[in-house]
């Protein structure tokens, strides 16, 4: 027998998001929805078909299934479903099936579009991405690209110090860049000018390839503007030259920058980058919970406030790798110093274990490796000290497996890829996390792109890291529920960074390896396998979604603890959140298990 038109407006009222909607438009929507009684077992719609419209449970039990026929969720009265594919295409991204008798109530399409363009509660219940945040319009937001003079003076390394200054000094400026057919070769200021050349009594003839600085470090247009400020502040330098593929593009200098305001971050990088010990920088590092607060509570996104904290711990490291080398002398060979995990993704929420390593020249004798072994005490004893405490599981450059020669590292990482047991599956995932930190970039360069090709033409090695990337999986519970912890501390609490970051960071990783992708954070790696068609438009989109709502749940719920004095942490009580962030936080948990299934099944590229 069919509902009665009483009952069904009795019923919507008690539902989200037609209980935000007047009596008269629920009165309204009523006639509109279409009445079902199905049997169990019966399919409601079929992956890859139009869908009718919206679904609604009144009684019974709806499963849900990914295109590979694994279940992603099992759903009960009251619930909803359909809207991911109505939202997107218009198509099912899954398959429906009653379990038991079930009635359903049915919006047709039209009525289902209306419905959230006439209501705001509703559009934002029904509509899978993350709500924009309210943003400021400050250096944290405003990419590169936007802040620089995409004309800077430039000039070859042939032409005098004279000419240097006189154009200038004609156009209002501080610096020149020299270049050779559009490479960036070295930058001349008006310091140089008066330091180099007028204070050291240099003739005016002097080509300015004598008292450029060469080689200077630069951003590329994707960077954001605290990136800049924090160099421009760690470096003491005012001009940073923009480069894509060592080619000049632009240029920004500290004027560019007088608009914006990073205050925070950028003077405890500029605190750190003039500490003279370790306990000096742990001043400045037990601010960190505050200023990422502040980031929250300012409207930032999640990937901007890692990188804002991230950079951090990069200037802390390569501030001690100074006092380390002017303690011990100048290093015998090129080094360099690469962090992997959160910090070599650039997603550090705060202050954590450390996880680094040394890359050495092949030329290093046993003399030279005892200078870096040396080296890396100083540095991870002091970022100890710092507040980054020492890795339980001794992923640390003091750890001489960890500190090798190039030649070595060479080695592991064919090892790895030609033999892929478990504990080889565990380091390439974290080595393929890697970022230069400090020293000569120029020795893992190479090995970077080697390793990537050899790797991802290895299928069984990919097999293994796609099992290994599957192995945490969303906290995802029958009837529309979730998943917490069963006991300990933490019971009847989800765990956001294990079962929430991580799967998409793995996931990312496998895309990154599948497509020989030089990417290391996880949004962009995520935001380059569509672009190299390695995942789907629309598979991608979802993913980026569902990483962005998680990762900002988690930053939420940390700053909240920190302004409740709490120290923070990755458990969150699903009681916390209301029914419409419990509903979004389900979907999103739903489309990493779907993306994971998929990948799991050799289908990758679906979503």
């Amino acid at each position: 027998m069919p509902i009665a038109p009483e009952e069904l407006h009795r019923f919507l009222t008690g539902v989200h998001p037609y209980d935000t909607l007047d009596p008269d438009d629920i009165d309204a929507l009523v006639p509109q929805f279409v009445q079902r009684r199905l049997p169990e077992g019966a399919e409601i719609y079929h992956a890859g078909e139009p869908l009718e419209g919206l679904y609604l449970i009144h009684s019974g039990q709806v499963e849900i299934r990914d295109e590979n026929d694994v279940t992603v969720s099992l759903l009960g009265p009251r619930n909803s479903f359909g809207e991911r594919g109505l939202t997107r295409d218009g198509l099912a991204a899954t398959t429906a099936r009653t379990q038991g008798d079930t009635l359903l109530f049915m919006l047709p399409v039209y009525a289902f579009r209306a419905l959230i363009a006439e209501h705001t509660a509703a559009r934002r219940f029904f509509d899978r991405a993350r709500a924009p945040r309210p943003r400021k319009t400050d250096l944290a937001h405003s990419r590169v690209e936007t802040l620089m003079a995409t004309a800077p003076l430039t000039l070859t390394p042939e032409a005098t110090v004279q000419q240097a200054a006189r154009m200038m000094a004609e156009r209002h400026v501080s610096s020149v860049c020299i270049t050779k057919d559009e490479d960036l070769l070295g930058i001349v200021t008006i310091r140089d000018v008066s330091g180099k050349v007028v204070g050291a009594g240099l003739p005016f003839d002097t080509p300015v390839a004598r008292v450029m600085t060469q080689a200077p470090v630069t951003l590329p247009p994707s960077a954001i503007g605290s990136d800049v400020l924090h160099m421009m502040m760690e470096r003491r330098i005012g001009h940073v030259p923009v480069t894509e593929g060592g080619r000049l593009v632009g240029i920004v200098t500290q004027t560019d920058l007088t608009r914006f305001q990073a205050v925070s971050s950028a003077e405890l990088v500029s605190e750190i980058a003039r500490a003279q010990t370790p306990g000096q920088m742990a001043g400045a590092t037990a601010r960190i919970p505050q200023l990422l607060m502040q980031l929250v509570a300012s409207g930032n996104r999640h990937e901007v406030v890692t990188r804002l904290v991230t950079d951090i711990a990069d200037t802390a490291t390569r501030r001690l790798l100074a006092l380390a080398e002017a303690q011990l002398g100048p290093p015998p060979v090129p080094y360099l110093w690469l962090a992997c995990g959160s910090q070599g993704r650039q997603e550090q929420t705060g202050v954590s274990d450390q996880d680094n390593c040394l890359f050495i020249d092949n030329a290093a004798t046993d003399d030279d490796m005892a200078y870096f072994a040396r080296l890396a005490r100083i540095v991870c004893a002091g970022l100890d000290t710092a507040g980054y405490y020492l890795c339980p599981g001794d992923m640390m450059a003091t750890n001489p497996k960890w500190r090798a020669r190039v030649g070595t590292w060479r080695q592991y990482f064919t090892r790895w890829i030609t033999r892929p047991d478990p504990m080889a599956q565990m380091l390439a995932s974290v080595m393929f996390d890697l970022r230069p930190i400090g020293g000569s970039t120029a020795l893992y360069q190479d090995l970077q792109s080697e390793t990537l090709e050899a790797a991802s033409k290895n299928s069984i090695f990919v097999s293994h890291m796609i099992v290994n990337s599957l192995k945490h999986t969303p906290p995802l519970g029958l009837l529309r529920g979730f998943a917490t912890i069963r006991s300990g501390d933490h019971k009847d609490r989800l765990d956001l960074k294990h079962n929430g970051v991580v799967p998409v960071v793995d996931l990312a990783r496998v895309y990154a390896l599948q497509g020989q992708l030089p990417e290391v954070n996880t949004r962009a790696r995520l935001e380059a396998a569509v672009g190299a068609g390695k995942l789907s438009g629309s598979g991608g989109q979802d993913l980026l979604d569902a990483y962005d709502l998680i990762a900002e749940t988690r930053l939420e719920h940390q700053a909240e603890q920190v302004r409740n004095g709490a120290a923070p942490d990755n458990y969150l009580a699903p009681a916390s959140l209301s029914d419409f962030e419990r509903s979004h936080l389900r979907n999103a948990f739903v489309v990493i298990k779907s993306l994971q299934s998929a990948i799991g099944h050799g289908r990758g590229m679906l979503g």
